[in-house]
């Protein structure tokens, strides 16, 4: 009789037999998994991509819940990856239990935790591109998307040497960027002096005579295939991070700018175009639709995880997830200019599976060796789950509000819609290196101020428009700003500027008023000048006076309108 794993052995090696298509293992409930079975894949064509994005500087293993909710509106909704939980399980045919549902879905991720262990470690990223490498030496093409120098302890400390001198050890072939650019414009020059391969970004411009600041594409020879790879950083940089930063760098989508990339490239002789970009996936899904000749997207900012390809046209939208936690593989088979034929595995890092990579574990070592005492000192512990990822909750969001709200007395707590941030298990103490996971930023004053109920309302309904508005080219954010002290009513799907209703003060269980003035603290404000603690003593202090915290899921904010 047939094993599970030789019946998907067998299925694999029948689809190599199709022209075009996906392919994706499945590991049950119970299985042990291998080192071999992560990496099992048919090789097809003559090009492999590898991809990973928004790693955000974590350079050892870690638990990473995916989100609970996340809602598309429009043309998107109900679309991958606007599917989760269950819905996200049946789509994709994964089993409740299985190492794919712990991977991809928020489906009993506490118990699957503690079953399958921690996910990522770049020494164990290593291992596996070096392995795809051998397999595939003078075929294999490693990207990264970006949010790759930011998002750590380690990282802030160094300003984000740490992350170039592990990604020039990954060997990478090229990246594109977002939070690297809030380290400033001249560190961001300083590290592209010791970057080891191109630094892509096709739509960023001087403000003074909208020439390009970076170089937009890069071509690279594959298999015998000529290969242009052009950049896309994020196009609202400016918008969501402090513009002040980068005083004279512009961004945007240009839309206009990449269909004359990809025609270049072409001229130019190049027979796959790859666009390696930080869009975001519903932003990626509309450009192309809209820009002709692009053969693969590998779509980044959003942290989605899809274990197979979305296609629009003749368009492949690839979305490897983030925190290293996934390495994905696309092979290609491209011939006479065209892509003729695809494979792809969403590959997900079991970190006890897979084999650490002895020198990038010795690179790892010395980075942290001078920070080892401060990383491991614990602040306090955690009887229940901590998490971020969800459009409107986290509970390590709830606790950093709970945090502003003692340690600065204030009445409300803003916390931003951060997508970045591991998670702890019940049970796990709190060290400053989860603080720092969660917080790490280069503008981290926690500020006290006055504003009015309209003004909350005003700032719950732009960051709504950001996530919600049913243009994808319009939205420019994370997820729902998180609030402490505060309830809300929101409807996704309503217009502008009426989607936020029944804003509650918590305190005394009455509608908060237009005209009162309320004592606010928040962090990460895009303003210069911004005055306060950074957020993580903010968090730290808080977590010494109370030494155990526990928080059950906020139900402070209710989803109408779904």
């Amino acid at each position: 009789m047939l094993s599970r794993r030789d019946f998907l052995q067998i299925a694999l090696a029948t689809s190599a037999l199709s022209a075009a298509g996906g392919t994706r293992a499945g590991w049950a409930a119970g299985t042990a998994l291998t080192q071999s079975d992560l990496l099992a894949f048919q090789p097809l064509g003559n090009v492999t991509l590898l991809h990973i994005t928004d790693i955000h500087a974590q350079l050892m293993p870690l638990y990473f819940r995916e989100p609970s909710i996340n809602i598309g509106v429009g043309e998107v909704s109900g679309l991958p990856p606007h599917v989760t939980g269950k819905a996200f399980l049946e789509r994709y045919g994964l089993e409740a239990g299985s190492a794919d549902a712990y991977a991809l879905s928020d489906v009993g991720f506490e118990s699957l935790a503690r079953d399958y262990g921690r996910v990522g470690g770049v020494d164990r990223l290593a291992t596996m591109i070096k392995s795809v490498r051998a397999e595939r030496p003078d075929n294999t093409l490693f990207l990264d998307g970006g949010d790759t120098w930011q998002g750590s302890y380690t990282s802030f400390q160094s300003q984000g040497a740490d992350m170039v001198r592990v990604m020039n050890a990954l060997g990478t072939d090229a990246m594109t960027a977002h939070w690297e650019f809030t380290y400033g414009a001249d560190r961001v020059t300083e590290l592209l002096e010791e970057l080891a391969f191109p630094f892509l970004a096709n739509n960023v411009r001087d403000t003074d005579w909208e020439e390009p600041v970076f170089d937009g594409i890069a071509y690279f020879e594959r298999g015998g295939v000529k290969v242009g790879v052009i950049g896309q950083a994020f196009p609202y940089t400016p918008v969501a991070n402090p513009r002040y930063k980068i005083p004279s760098w512009s961004f945007g989508i240009r839309e206009e700018a990449v269909q004359m990339q990809v025609e270049t490239a072409r001229e130019e002789g190049a027979e796959l175009v790859v666009l390696l970009s930080h869009n975001g996936f519903d932003v990626d899904r509309k450009l192309a639709s809209r820009v002709q000749g692009i053969d693969v997207i590998l779509t980044g900012h959003t942290h989605d995880a899809l274990p197979e390809v979305v296609t629009v046209g003749k368009t492949l939208l690839v979305a490897s997830g983030s925190h290293g936690k996934f390495l994905s593989r696309l092979d290609l088979d491209v011939r006479d200019g065209a892509v003729r034929g695809y494979r792809y595995k969403l590959m997900p890092v079991f970190s006890d599976v897979v084999t650490p990579d002895a020198e990038m574990a010795a690179l790892v070592g010395e980075i942290r060796a001078p920070h080892a005492a401060e990383l491991e000192r614990v602040l306090g512990k955690t009887d229940s789950l901590l998490y971020r990822r969800g459009n409107f909750n986290g509970t390590f969001d709830d606790l950093i509000c709970q945090a502003l709200l003692q340690e600065r007395e204030a009445e409300i707590a803003l916390s931003p819609g951060f997508r970045w941030g591991a998670t702890l298990l019940p049970g796990q103490d709190i060290t400053v290196e989860d603080v720092h996971n969660v917080t790490s930023i280069t503008y981290p004053a926690a500020y006290r101020t006055e504003m009015t109920g309209a003004f909350l309302k005003t700032v719950l309904e732009d960051v709504a428009d950001n996530l919600f508005n049913p243009d994808p080219y319009y939205q420019q954010g994370g997820d729902m700003v998180r609030v402490g002290g505060l309830g809300y009513t929101i409807d996704p799907a309503a217009a502008a500027g009426e989607r936020i209703s029944d804003m509650t003060f918590l305190a005394t269980g009455e509608p908060i008023e237009a005209g009162r003035s309320y004592w606010v603290a928040g962090w990460a404000s895009v303003n210069e000048g911004t005055e306060g603690p950074p957020i993580w003593d903010v968090v730290a202090a808080y977590l010494q006076r109370q030494g155990t915290v526990n928080l059950a899921p906020n139900a402070s904010v209710k989803v109408a309108g779904l």
